[in-house]
C-alpha cells in the first residue's frame, strides 16, 4: 500500500474513533457540556489533560525548536513542564473547591464584579484564539504534506472534525475523545523515536540513546558528534549555554511556567473531577503522561538534526565538508518541497545544496574562499522536523502514516479544549452570567454550541494566517496568560486584600502591555516600524518572554490600586479563607 493510501487509512480510522466517542458521550446538560458532569476519574482526567495541553507545539514544534536551538531549547522544556507543578500546588485544588464552571466565573465571584468577569472573558478570548492559531497551523502542515491537499482544504477538514466532537460532545465528549487522542499521539511520537534511536545507537530507548555511542563510529557519542558537526558548519555550540542571554531565557521559562498555570483550557480540566483531592491527583497523573513525550523530545530533536545534516552534507569535519547535488536529493525532500516548508536556492550555481550558518561572517568568508559558498541555500521550517524525521531515516510507511495521525491528534485535542473554553466564556459568562440571565439551560446549551461553531471558523482563519511558527505562536499565548489571568487567579486565592479595582486594573495592564509588545515586535500591524532584533527589545527580552514583565506589572498595578481603594467586603474575605483550605468533596 502506498504511503498516501496508508496515511488516509490511519488518519481516517482515528477520525472515526473520535467522532464515535463524541457521539456516544454527547453532552445533554450544561454541566456535562462545560465540566463533564464533574464525574471524570483522576487517571482518565490526567490523560485527557495531557492530550489537551500537549498541543501541536509539543508534538510538532518542540523537538524542532531544540533541533535548531540546542541548549536554548531547554527553556521550553523547563517552562512547559514546570508550570504543572505550580498548577498542582497553587491553583488546581482551590479552584476545584470553588466549584464553578469557568475561570471568568471564579474571577467575577471572587472580585464581586461583573466587570471583572467580562475583563477575564476578554483575556481568555485573546489567549485562546492566539493559542488555537498554532494548533490549526499544525493541522494545515500535516494535511498539506501527508494527505497531499492544500493547507486550506486541510484546515477545513480539521475544522469539520473538531466541530463534530467539540460542538456535539462538549466537555464530556471532548474528555473521552482526548483520552483516545493521547494514546494515538504518544504512540505516534515514541515509536519512530525508538526505531531511530536503535538505528543510530543500537539502544531502543531514546532517552538513553541520546547519550549513547554511534554504531558507525564506536567511541563517539551522538550528542558530541552533533555538537562538532554544527560548529564545523558555523553554528554556535549545540550544548553550550554561553551564547544564550540569561535574562531572556529566564523570562521565557518563567512566562511559559506561569502561563501554563494560567491557561483557562487547562484549568477547566480540574473542574471535571468529583473531589478536591482528585484535582491534585489529576495534575500528578498528567505530569506522568506528559513526561513520556517531554523526556523523548530532546532525543528526537538531536536525531532529527543529525540525520538532516548527514543527508545534505554526507561528510563534515575539520578538513572536508561535502554537499549532495540537488538532482540527487532524496525523495523525502522532494515531497516536502511541494509544501514550501523546505526551499532551496542555488546561490552559486554549482547545483549542490549547502546548509550552514551564513550569519557567522568568519565562517562564511572561510566557506566562500574554500568551497565557493556565499550564503546558506537551504531553508528548513523547524515545524517539519518531527514529521519528516521518519522519512529522513527511511522508516516503514506505516510509521510515517502513524506520525501524521499523531500530529493531527495533538493539534485537534488542544484545539477542541480551547474552542470549548471560548464557547463557555461566551455562553455562560457573557450571556447567562451578564446579558441574558433569565435564559433556560436548554437555551444556554444551544448558545454554547453556536459560539463553538463561530469560534471554529475564526480559528480556521487564524490557522491560515498565523503570526509565526507553531511553538512561537503558542509561546505568545502563554505570555498572555501569564500577564493577565494568572496573577488575578493567584491573588484571588491567596490575598484577602486584593479588591475588584486592583484585579481589573492589573489584568488590563498586563494584557495590554504584553499584547502590544508582541504585536509591535512581530510586525502584525506596524511592520514598517517593527524591528524584531535583540538590540531593540526591552531589557533584551524577546516577545516570547515579555509575559514575565507583563505579569510583574499586573501584580504591581493590582496591589497599588487595591491599597488606595476600599478592601473587599467581609463575606468575600471569608470566602477567600474558605477556598484556601482545600478540604471536602
Amino acid at each position: 500500500m502506498s504511503l498516501t493510501s496508508l496515511t488516509y487509512l490511519v488518519v481516517g480510522v482515528t477520525f472515526v474513533i473520535y467522532i464515535v466517542i463524541a457521539i456516544k458521550a454527547r453532552a445533554s446538560s450544561t454541566g456535562e457540556f462545560y465540566v463533564a458532569g464533574k464525574g471524570v476519574h483522576p487517571i482518565i482526567n490526567g490523560m485527557a489533560t495531557a492530550a489537551d495541553w500537549m498541543s501541536a507545539a509539543s508534538f510538532i514544534s518542540l523537538a524542532g525548536l531544540i533541533a535548531f536551538m540546542g541548549y536554548q531549547g531547554s527553556q521550553y522544556l523547563m517552562g512547559w513542564t514546570g508550570g504543572y507543578v505550580l498548577l498542582a500546588l497553587l491553583l488546581a485544588p482551590y479552584l476545584r473547591k470553588f466549584g464553578k464552571f469557568t475561570v471568568p466565573e471564579f474571577i467575577g465571584d471572587r472580585f464581586y464584579s461583573q466587570t471583572a468577569r467580562i475583563v477575564a472573558v476578554v483575556c481568555l478570548i485573546f489567549i485562546s484564539f492566539t493559542y488555537v492559531a498554532g494548533q490549526m497551523r499544525g493541522v494545515g502542515i500535516v494535511f498539506s504534506r501527508f494527505l497531499e491537499v492544500d493547507i486550506t482544504t486541510g484546515l477545513l477538514i480539521g475544522m469539520g472534525v473538531v466541530f463534530l466532537y467539540a460542538v456535539l460532545g462538549g466537555m464530556k465528549g471532548i474528555t473521552y475523545t482526548q483520552v483516545a487522542q493521547y494514546c494515538v499521539l504518544i504512540f505516534a511520537y515514541t515509536v519512530p523515536a525508538i526505531f531511530i534511536s536503535f538505528q543510530l545507537t543500537g539502544n531502543p530507548i531514546p532517552q538513553l540513546g541520546l547519550g549513547s555511542e554511534l554504531i558507525q563510529e564506536p567511541g563517539v557519542h551522538l550528542l558530541d558528534k552533533l555538537d562538532t558537526i554544527v560548529q564545523d558548519l558555523g553554528f554556535h555550540s549545540y550544548i553550550d549555554s554561553m551564547s544564550v542571554s540569561t535574562i531572556n531565557i529566564f523570562c521565557i521559562t518563567l512566562a511559559l511556567m506561569v502561563g501554563t498555570a494560567g491557561l483557562p483550557h487547562v484549568i477547566v480540566r480540574f473542574f471535571t473531577v468529583p473531589r478536591v483531592k482528585d484535582a491534585r491527583s489529576s495534575a500528578g497523573w498528567a505530569l506522568v503522561f506528559i513526561a513520556i513525550l517531554y523526556t523523548t523530545a530532546p532525543a528526537v530533536a538531536v536525531m532529527a538534526r543529525y540525520n538532516l545534516i548527514n543527508t545534505v552534507h554526507p561528510s563534515v569535519n575539520d578538513t572536508e565538508i561535502t554537499s549532495i547535488a540537488y538532482d540527487e536529493r532524496p525523495d523525502w525532500m522532494k515531497r516536502w518541497e511541494e509544501t514550501k516548508l523546505i526551499q532551496w536556492e542555488d546561490s552559486n550555481n554549482d547545483g549542490k545544496i549547502q546548509a550552514f550558518n551564513d550569519t557567522n561572517t568568519q565562517f562564511t568568508e572561510k566557506a566562500g574562499e574554500r568551497y565557493g559558498w556565499n550564503k546558506s541555500e537551504l531553508k528548513v521550517d523547524r515545524d517539519i522536523m518531527v514529521l519528516a524525521n521518519p522519512e529522513i531515516a527511511q522508516l516503514p510507511n506505516w510509521v510515517i502514516a502513524l506520525i501524521a495521525a499523531g500530529g493531527i491528534a495533538a493539534a485537534l485535542s488542544t484545539a477542541a479544549g480551547l474552542l470549548l473554553v471560548i464557547s463557555s466564556s461566551i455562553s455562560h459568562d457573557l450571556l447567562k452570567g451578564t446579558v441574558m440571565k433569565s435564559i433556560s439551560e436548554k437555551q444556554e446549551l444551544f448558545a454554547g454550541r453556536c459560539a463553538a461553531g463561530v469560534a471554529i471558523c475564526v480559528a480556521g482563519y487564524l490557522g491560515y494566517n498565523p503570526p509565526g511558527f507553531v511553538a512561537q505562536v503558542v509561546a505568545f499565548a502563554f505570555g498572555l496568560a501569564a500577564s493577565s489571568l494568572f496573577p488575578a487567579i493567584l491573588m484571588g486565592i491567596f490575598s484577602k486584600r486584593l479588591n475588584k479595582w486592583g484585579a481589573i486594573a492589573g489584568m488590563l495592564t498586563g494584557l495590554t502591555f504584553t499584547m502590544g509588545y508582541i504585536l509591535y515586535f512581530k510586525g502584525v500591524f506596524f511592520e514598517p516600524f517593527a524591528a524584531n532584533v535583540a538590540e531593540n527589545w526591552l531589557f533584551g527580552i524577546s516577545p516570547e518572554g515579555i509575559g514575565t514583565v507583563g505579569m510583574i506589572l499586573n501584580f504591581l498595578v493590582a496591589f497599588t490600586v487595591s491599597s488606595f481603594t476600599a478592601p473587599p467586603p467581609k463575606h468575600i474575605q471569608s470566602m477567600v479563607e474558605d477556598i484556601r483550605i482545600p478540604k471536602g468533596t
